[in-house]
């Protein structure tokens, strides 16, 4: 489950990288870190690696229920992808052997 949701969030994000990179979406990797923090509250609560070597992360608050999506490129950059509320952390069980694990 969560390789599918790393995988279609890599595709959404891939997507989006250079479209949020000319809209000013994008600031180097400890600025936007920190502004999440900062502004948010938010950490990191998990991550994936997708095409092109491109870092998914998912920031959010346990208190506020905010969240952030973001993709980082092998230069640093960091740009948002989606962000919300009411983030709610599973305990999903794995995937059976065979079954996408």
């Amino acid at each position: 489950m969560i390789k599918t949701v790393m995988a279609g969030l890599s595709a959404v994000a891939l997507a989006h990288a250079p479209a949020q990179a000319q809209s000013g979406q994008c600031a180097p990797r400890d600025r936007v870190v920190e502004r999440l923090a900062d502004a948010y509250g938010e950490t990191r609560h998990s991550m994936g690696l997708g095409a092109n070597n491109m870092v998914v992360e998912v920031f959010a608050s346990d208190t506020s229920g905010s969240w952030t999506i973001t993709v980082t490129g092998s230069d640093g950059i960091t740009c948002l992808v989606a962000s919300g509320q009411a983030f709610e952390a599973t305990a999903d069980t794995a995937a059976k052997p065979g079954k996408g694990a």
